[in-house]
């Protein structure tokens, strides 16, 4: 009878310990996939943008929320730019896409299409009223998509973006304005940046570049701008153009005209070997950013450095330097 009730307790002590044993490692798997949720719902929001001129304030704006990838670096034009495999993965992958439209990707319209039916997909220039917009004069009824050169307009549109992730990720509404908030403020410095372009001698006011990105830029800064190729960089300058450009430039005596970054400069070249055959010399005032930023990781690599940037070139080069 004793034996008998040696192995009862026995085996009752052996299922207690493996019940509690049972019970731990439920325990300890429900953490594991509790803490596996948290950390999924701490990811990032993977966003893909097209130029740098969204990526970089959207990745400020957001901080530590998002994760930015842009496809086209320095030196990119996005006029010309063909999306790779390896760009239609890194859209296949990202949570929520952002581009500029009003035709400044054209060949990248067809995947960015195909992809919107199964995530957010935004051309944040589209959603800005058509009466705020430019039209191309080589193409009329068709807008100018340059539009980060008047920083109302993109403020606008980034604000349009920042909506658009509101709506991804509602739970983080509030951060988000705030960054917006945040950043916002800081283009303020651009106005104070700019009122100095006033101080260039009217009839100097003549922004000569390589190709019509600037109409924004020349709008709102009260300067006449002349571009050699037409708003898109798939046009070719032809020698009436150059003709023409070394007219203005004699007629306002401009001393200084601009390369671009994304864009070959044999034309401005061609505009001042023409300009010193007719006894007049001019100079290159300068590279200017246009369609791409800088390098990641310098000042022009910011929207806010690279728009500066330009700033200060221009005027140094049409004013000589004068403050």
């Amino acid at each position: 009878m004793e034996k008998a009730w040696k192995k009862i307790l026995g085996f009752a002590i052996l299922m207690g310990v493996l019940f509690l044993a049972a019970c731990g490692s439920s325990n300890e798997e429900g953490n594991e996939n509790g803490d596996e949720e948290g950390a999924e719902a701490d990811e990032p929001i993977e966003i893909v943008t097209t130029i740098a001129q969204i990526g970089e304030p959207i990745s400020e704006i957001g901080g530590d929320l998002v994760n930015v990838e842009t496809l086209m670096g320095p030196s990119v034009d996005p006029h010309l730019y063909d999306p790779t495999q390896g760009d239609i993965a890194t859209l296949d992958e990202a949570d929520v896409v952002l581009y500029s439209g009003l035709h400044l990707e054209a060949n990248m319209e067809e995947p960015l299409e195909s992809i919107s039916s199964e995530k957010p997909v935004l051309a944040i220039g589209e959603t800005l009223p058509e009466d705020a917009l430019l039209e191309d004069e080589e193409e009329p009824g068709a807008p100018d998509p340059h539009i980060w050169f008047d920083y109302n307009l993109w403020q606008d549109a980034l604000d349009a973006a920042v909506e658009e992730l509101k709506e991804y990720a509602p739970e983080h509404a509030d951060e988000l304005e705030e960054g917006k908030q945040e950043y916002f403020a800081q283009l303020e410095e651009l106005d104070e940046e700019a009122s100095k372009l006033q101080d260039i001698p009217e009839e100097q006011r003549v922004l000569v570049t390589a190709h019509d990105a600037f109409n924004y830029f020349g709008q709102l800064h009260n300067m006449e701008v002349v571009g050699l190729q037409g708003i898109s960089t798939e046009s070719e300058a032809g020698v009436s153009d150059v003709n023409d450009t070394i007219s203005i430039i004699e007629e306002h005596e401009v001393p200084a005209i601009f390369v671009e970054s994304s864009v070959n400069q044999d034309t401005i070249n061609a505009v001042i070997e023409g300009a010193a055959d007719n006894g007049m010399e001019v100079e290159i005032g300068g590279e200017l950013f246009s369609d791409a930023m800088g390098e990641e990781g310098t000042e022009e690599g910011t929207y806010i450095g690279m728009y500066k940037h330009n700033i200060d070139t221009i005027y140094e080069a049409l004013t000589g330097g004068d403050e």
